[in-house]
């Protein structure tokens, strides 16, 4: 063999060998490498190593190969640098891209739903299994009185703060940017009509909630909650005892009772507006959006009882008087005695 035909089978097998690198490389890095059934997420938390990251793939994302993306992490240097987050996964996703989106920390944000829950302690539950942070983390900011009370709540009042809602944010934000940015969507919503609103109460943002919070455990009935606004307002314009259930069911922390005795009513608390005239030094849960604009657009009229109707529809009868309320309140016992329901 002439030294130029050895020179030109060099070529070719260099060639050949260049094609076949290419196409392993296409194989293994920019061919759909993940077949999903539909979009999926894979969630890095604080201890996830790059090895525990390719487990999670194996187990959410059904890839064909890990070869290519394992290869290329390590010549990024992917181990030194993994990123917690919430990713997203798509149906033929290749090993290059979904790479660069974890290196680069391009996570994808999800929906928190703060709930209308009754206490602290259960939000912080429900936010520690939507989010990366740890519930205990959560509770022990809440817990944190010296820094609540620099910005103007009480442990009562601390509620008051949060505004039950669907957000959108980053899975793996911490407790900071979480109570920050409750803060910041508590004074979105706060606006300066409702601001305006709750003045023309003479009430603040905190004591607004406060009664909207009673009103919610009064009604699930939409459109009763502002004539169950304005009763209360009547009340206390007026300078009567609320006279709430729920906030004796709150003073004794057993929200499974459905009938309030004597004994109930007398139970020693702030709480119990059996006892105390005036707003209790907190919300009895966090209130809705709802809950709050009923309080602000409250129904205007002469009401100051109410009673659970009879028919357990969750409405209720209201009277200016009390032989009139009695009447409805004979047609509620009679009617919890015939269902035995006695507590």
């Amino acid at each position: 063999m002439t030294k130029k035909k050895a020179f030109s089978f060099s070529l070719l097998i260099l060639a050949a060998a260049c094609v076949l690198g290419l196409a392993a490389g296409y194989r293994l890095l920019l061919a759909p490498q993940f077949h999903p059934g539909e979009k999926t997420y894979i969630y890095i938390d604080r201890d996830d190593t790059a090895d525990s990251v390719y487990h999670k793939l194996r187990q959410t994302a059904a890839p064909g190969n890990l070869t290519g993306l394992r290869w290329a992490a390590r010549l990024k240097q992917y181990p030194k640098h993994v990123k917690t987050g919430r990713y997203a996964i798509f149906p033929d996703d290749n090993a290059y891209n979904l790479l660069n989106r974890l290196l680069r920390g391009q996570q994808e944000p999800m929906n928190l739903v703060i709930g209308s829950v009754r206490t602290l302690d259960r939000l912080a539950r429900n936010v520690g299994s939507q989010l990366m942070i740890d519930s205990a983390e959560i509770m022990q900011a809440l817990r944190d009185t010296a820094r609540w009370s620099r910005q103007g709540y009480t442990p009562e009042t601390l509620p008051s703060l949060f505004i039950p809602e669907t957000y959108q944010v980053y899975w793996d934000m911490d407790t900071e940017d979480f109570l920050a940015r409750m803060k910041k969507e508590h004074n979105r919503f706060w606006n300066q009509s409702r601001r305006a609103k709750a003045d023309s109460l003479s009430m603040t943002p905190v004591e607004v909630a406060i009664l909207a919070s009673i009103v919610e455990e009064e009604t699930n009935n939409r459109q009763e909650k502002p004539m169950v606004a304005g009763l209360y307002i009547n009340r206390l314009r007026i300078g009567i005892p609320l006279q709430a259930d729920p906030t004796v069911k709150f003073a004794l922390q057993d929200f499974s009772l459905r009938r309030i005795t004597n004994a109930h009513l007398n139970f020693p608390s702030p709480y119990n507006t059996y006892l105390n005239v005036g707003l209790p030094p907190g919300p009895i849960r966090i209130p809705s959006p709802a809950g709050i604009d009923a309080v602000l657009n409250y129904a205007r009229h002469n009401y100051i009882y109410m009673c659970a109707k009879e028919d357990f529809s969750g409405t209720h009868n209201f009277a200016s008087t009390y032989a009139e309320h009695m009447q409805n309140a004979r047609k509620y016992w009679n009617m919890l005695n015939k269902r035995k329901i006695f507590k």
